[in-house]
């Protein structure tokens, strides 16, 4: 318990500078900020949370904790980032406690933590457990990004729903155990259920569970077969349930991409790309930034990636027998990702490092493992260089993870920060242009229509359909900082390729500046009554 409460508290302190950031024009608007339905905490917007889905996800907790904290906080960002930090501090320490259960109960005792006979040595290994998934920098966006209180939030029910199910297999053949055994079960099943309702990839638990008995475990040795499987029937259903809805929210909404549109096969090439890239970044996870787009065409680096991911894949299988321990790690990392796979693409995104927040637990516990065995056989060592070795890699990581949490977290800072560091590692059309929006709510719109000038070039180059969007936004961005002239042309620009009535009044705006009436008075005509404003949101 110690080591949960020192790895909580140490992810507690190395991300307080994330009470600083503020909200991101990047989902949190959406989310939260022009989101008047969580400004009201009563039985109405309870009934609204369970009745609404956002894009085809059902996330009734989601809302009702962005609530909770408008009540207490308005819309200070500070109030929803300590949330997200103590939440994600929790999870470090529910890390710790699976991590103990696992050590214990698991064949990991006999092939990976062998010679571990010091309880402080237990306790080392179970402290680096937790921070090296704390403090990993892939975990750093669902700290820092107020929206993925989704991947907070959905930790804690998710890593209580396995933990309680680990006590429930420590308690269940000790005769005087068995009440906290039920007990431990039925509070895994309600937990499964809470992960449910604030995040649909908790459907892969099931199977997470079935692998642990299967392969950490090795439950098939002490019981038959469909014990195991009935077991895991009630999260089954529950999860069937929850995936079953939301599949048909979001069919209903045609948010998810069809076959025609992106086939089978991109989407197989596109998903091991993405599972190669995920094991890259948790190896070395530097130049993660928080927007990759699926390249059109595919290229052929991501055949390669994919051969890659497939030979693993099958040399994890096969050393099923002899090292069941590396096929469940392998088998927790890829079901826990498989839903946020090109396989079901909902998006234009090809890899999110808040994808890997829980697929990264079982990585984090054999890696705190192997080291912790390893330095355990080094004290029996006459010579204290490998001991000394060992600290100084995992002092030097440790040091490694805090310093890339500073650097993101200052990038996080504000939608300008984030969108500039984007630009300066991957530069893509759509960064260009989320800074813009933020730069003109700031009424610096010079520097907004600059950005808007190559996003339009990027546009182009791709093929954007909707360039006409963004060559109004830069006229309206042209317009305000009193560049009547370029203005006109940009919205001419957009009306050549799409022509909107809303556009003419705000080209007739422009004619008027310039002095041009009778252009303005035709533009007027033509807009009606389309007066509205640009938006840049």
């Amino acid at each position: 318990m110690l080591a949960a409460i020192g790895a909580a508290l140490i992810c507690l302190v190395f991300y307080l500078p994330a009470l600083n950031c503020d909200f991101i024009n990047y989902d949190d608007s959406l989310f939260v900020t022009n989101n008047p339905a969580i400004r009201i905490l009563d039985l109405e917007f309870i009934k609204w949370a369970f009745t609404t889905s956002y894009q085809g996800w059902w996330m009734p907790l989601i809302w009702i904790s962005f609530a909770v904290d408008y009540y207490f906080w308005g819309m200070n960002p500070l109030g929803f980032h300590l949330t997200n930090i103590l939440l994600h501090s929790v999870n470090a320490g529910l890390v710790v406690l699976i991590t103990d259960r696992v050590l214990r109960l698991g064949n990991f005792q006999e092939a990976m933590v062998k010679g571990q006979d010091s309880s402080w040595g237990r306790s080392a290994t179970l402290l680096l457990a937790g921070l090296l998934w704390g403090l990993h920098p892939v975990n750093i966006e669902s700290v820092a990004w107020v929206v993925e209180r989704k991947n907070d939030l959905n930790g804690i029910f998710s890593l209580g729903c396995i933990l309680f199910y680990l006590i429930y297999l420590e308690k269940k053949d000790v005769p005087c155990e068995r009440g906290g055994a039920v007990r431990s079960y039925l509070l895994s099943v309600i937990l499964i259920l809470f992960a449910l309702m604030t995040k649909p990839v908790s459907v892969v638990i099931p199977a997470i569970l079935l692998v642990l008995d299967l392969c950490v475990f090795g439950r098939l040795q002490q019981s038959t077969f469909w014990r195991v499987v009935v077991e895991k029937l009630p999260f089954l259903f529950i999860s069937a349930l929850i995936a079953i809805t939301t599949i048909l929210m979001a069919s209903g909404q045609s948010i998810l991409v069809p076959l025609d549109t992106y086939p089978l096969i991109s989407r197989c090439i596109s998903s091991g790309a993405a599972l190669f890239d995920y094991c890259v970044w948790f190896l070395y996870p530097v130049g993660i930034i928080a927007l990759n787009l699926i390249p059109n065409p595919l290229p052929a680096s991501y055949i390669v990636k994919t051969v890659v991911v497939i030979c693993l894949t099958v040399f994890c299988l096969y050393s099923a027998g002899k090292r069941p321990w590396l096929t469940g790690i392998w088998l927790c990392f890829f079901l826990l990702l498989l839903p946020t796979l090109h396989f079901f693409i909902n998006g234009a995104h090809s890899i999110c490092s808040h994808f890997v927040y829980l697929p990264s637990v079982a990585p984090c516990i054999a890696l705190a493992a192997i080291i912790g065995r390893s330095y355990q056989k080094s004290v029996s060592d006459k010579s204290r260089l490998p001991r000394f070795l060992i600290a100084t890699v995992v002092f030097s990581l440790l040091i490694f993870y805090a310093v890339m949490i500073e650097i993101h977290l200052k990038a996080w800072k504000n939608s300008e920060t984030l969108w500039t560091r984007v630009i300066n590692i991957r530069p893509v059309g759509r960064a260009y242009l989320y800074r813009a929006a933020y730069l003109m709510n700031k009424n610096r719109y010079l520097e907004a229509s600059n950005d808007l000038k190559v996003s339009i070039k990027m546009a182009l180059s791709a093929g954007y359909p909707n360039v006409n969007e963004l060559y109004a936004l830069r006229a309206e961005a042209l317009y305000k900082a009193g560049h009547y002239t370029e203005a006109l042309e940009a919205f001419t620009s957009a009306i050549n390729v799409n022509p909107q009535p809303n556009y003419f009044y705000h080209r007739g705006l422009v004619f008027n500046a310039l002095g041009n009436t009778r252009e303005a008075e035709y533009d007027f005509s033509v807009a009606g009554n389309d007066t509205g404003p640009i938006d840049s949101n």
